[in-house]
């Protein structure tokens, strides 16, 4: 499916249907409402949506299944039959210019009854008493918006490799000093945790102001600290966590999608963004070692004060400083996805989950 860009979205939802036996009790007093968009997630969706149940302060998990063609809306269907809080929805795909996620998201927002409204992937499991953590933040910081970015869980060479190194870019770019200080532009959130009270997602427009955003959790972000609302942005170590991405091919599709916007957009910015996370002086060294061979030795020394500098950020980050190991492929990795997402953006069409989205090309000028 070709969508266009959101500047053409449609405001009006499509009706949607949901099975009666899973409606939720309107006079449920607790006071979040969990919605969780669904294409093709039968291997996670039971974990994520009992994990969101067990917390006391939800009073409902709507999961609405994106046209899956596995056993999701099945696997849900029966949490909904065993557990009153848990709703299953259907949609039949995106409205033009729309995102698919962001629409799956803003149906399931339309039904929700709660005063807080907790978007979250499927692939999110909730520990116990996280949302607790949550409403306690919003009470202490006054946010209304509250993100956690989550643990992340990897087991194979390249998530080991890749995830880590993407986060420790990204929180150069995105301080939770600065997104959280009501006085900075800066904006930030995380869709895998991303905690809205209603009247102010209401007041910015939800989903319907973003449609066609692949990064929607950072689009609504900014609205909502235009508007003149406080954000709170932070670790979800020990509150929820996340294995993205269980294949190397999934992964790279990701990060292909979101990463050049996420460094900034422009050609200027993909520039930046190489010159810092790219070691240049330890290749010129080498290039130098080939014909003066003590040079190689200077190299070692280089690539070994890079490694330790990362492992600092590493654990800085909550990642364990062996993954230090990973460093080289780790750049390599870096360096490619982030070329192939600015190639994909500069065609104006990306591919995740089996649709192709037409989005606006980014800018050319580097202004």
């Amino acid at each position: 499916m070709t969508e266009e860009n959101n500047a053409t979205a449609a405001t009006t939802l499509a009706p949607v249907s949901a099975p009666d036996s899973a409606l939720v009790s309107a006079g449920v007093a607790a006071p979040v409402s969990a919605i969780v968009p669904a294409r093709n997630e039968e291997a996670v969706i039971a974990a994520c949506a009992e994990s969101l149940a067990a917390q006391r302060e939800i009073s409902e998990v709507i999961v609405v299944n994106d046209q899956s063609s596995d056993r999701t809306a099945e696997i849900v269907r029966q949490l909904a039959a065993r557990n009153p809080k848990v709703r299953l929805l259907e949609t039949n795909g995106p409205l033009q210019g729309w995102v698919g996620k962001n629409y799956a998201v803003a149906v399931g927002a339309r039904e929700a009854k709660g005063e807080w409204l907790l978007f979250t992937d499927a692939d999110a499991e909730h520990l116990a008493g996280s949302t607790a953590q949550a409403l306690e933040k919003v009470r202490e910081s006054g946010a209304a918006l509250v993100s956690f970015s989550p643990e992340q869980i990897t087991e194979r060479w390249y998530e080991r490799a890749l995830i880590p190194f993407v986060y420790c870019r990204l929180a150069k770019l995105y301080s939770y000093e600065a997104v959280n200080d009501e006085n900075k532009p800066a904006a930030a959130a995380n869709g895998q945790y991303l905690m809205i009270r209603r009247d102010v997602y209401d007041a910015i427009g939800g989903h319907a102001s973003v449609a066609g955003e692949v990064l929607e959790d950072v689009a609504l972000a900014r609205s909502v600290k235009r508007g003149g609302f406080r954000l709170w942005f932070g670790s979800g170590r020990g509150m929820v966590r996340v294995r993205m991405y269980r294949s190397l091919a999934a992964m790279w599709e990701g990060w292909k999608k979101n990463l050049y916007r996420l460094i900034g957009g422009t050609p200027r910015a993909l520039l930046s963004e190489l010159d810092a996370a790219l070691p240049w002086m330890i290749v010129l060294v080498l290039l130098i070692g080939i014909k003066v061979p003590w040079a190689l030795f200077l190299c070692v020394l280089l690539l070994l004060a890079r490694q330790l500098s990362y492992g600092t950020e590493l654990v800085r980050n909550g990642y364990p400083f062996s993954y230090i190991t990973y460093y080289l492929p780790a750049v390599v990795l870096y360096v490619g996805a982030l070329f192939a997402s600015y190639r994909a953006h500069a065609k104006g069409r990306l591919q995740w989950k089996g649709r192709e989205y037409q989005m606006e090309a980014p800018e050319t000028s580097g202004k």
